[in-house]
């Protein structure tokens, strides 16, 4: 069963990075295959999420590191928010963006990768309470299913946040994304974390009622590797290993 959502996700992925070409909405880092596409309308999309209450509640916001989110990172920032971002594949961490402690001249900077590893403080397992979690997305549906590009960071980090007491079940997920990456369906893993806010350029869809998340980190899905890789996870293994 397991197989045929990786297959299922697999071939939505590919008609949508596929169809987003073909319309001529997507945009720069090309090719899309294999990243959380750029596409038009990015800005208006984000501009949606901004209004919202939720984001105008939010004290401290996570968002994925990819292009087309880089509006609402910047975005973010301007509003005197605490950014948090994972570094790429986890690799050194989160990185942690405190606008008061940037200059305003250097926001935009500040919002992509390279300039949040300048301009951050990269941190392991000292996050902070994460009020809005921006992820990116392939695809979504209307029930909140999301697929990813496949390497499945966003759930793990989601995971790691949970365990490190940064999410709940009530921290909100919103994802901003193409009209055209919505789908009729998703199937999820129990690994797989589902969003309950999406932005388009052209409107914001609610789900009603949330499908469940993962309750934490799921080890016995992780390969002694992958734990080796990532410090935040070798960090919490040792810290389940104690007596």
């Amino acid at each position: 069963m397991a197989g045929d959502a990786k297959s299922e996700k697999r071939e939505i992925r590919e008609r949508v990075w596929r169809l987003l070409v073909e319309r001529g909405v997507a945009r720069p880092p090309f090719p899309v295959q294999g990243r959380i596409p750029n596409f038009a309308g990015a800005e208006q999309a984000a501009a949606l999420l901004v209004r919202s209450r939720v984001f105008q509640r939010a004290e401290v916001v996570f968002c994925n590191p990819d292009s087309p989110q880089r509006p609402v990172r910047e975005a973010a920032l301007h509003y005197g928010k605490i950014v948090v971002m994972a570094s790429p594949r986890l690799r050194s961490g989160f990185l942690v963006l405190d606008p008061s402690r940037i200059p305003r001249s250097a926001y935009s900077e500040a919002a992509t990768i390279r300039g949040a590893f300048k301009y951050g403080k990269q941190v392991l397992d000292s996050v902070p309470s994460v009020d809005l979690k921006v992820a990116g997305s392939v695809a979504v549906s209307p029930d909140g299913g999301r697929v990813g590009k496949g390497g499945g960071f966003s759930d793990l980090e989601f995971a790691i946040l949970k365990e490190l007491g940064a999410v709940s079940d009530d921290t909100p997920i919103a994802t901003t994304v193409h009209d055209l990456q919505i789908v009729e369906r998703v199937p999820l893993e129990k690994h797989d974390v589902p969003v309950n806010l999406v932005f388009t350029p052209t409107r914001v869809l609610e789900v009603r009622a949330p499908l469940k998340r993962p309750e934490g980190i799921y080890w016995d899905l992780l390969t002694p590797q992958q734990i080796e890789e990532i410090p935040v996870l070798k960090l919490l293994s040792k810290r389940r290993q104690r007596p």
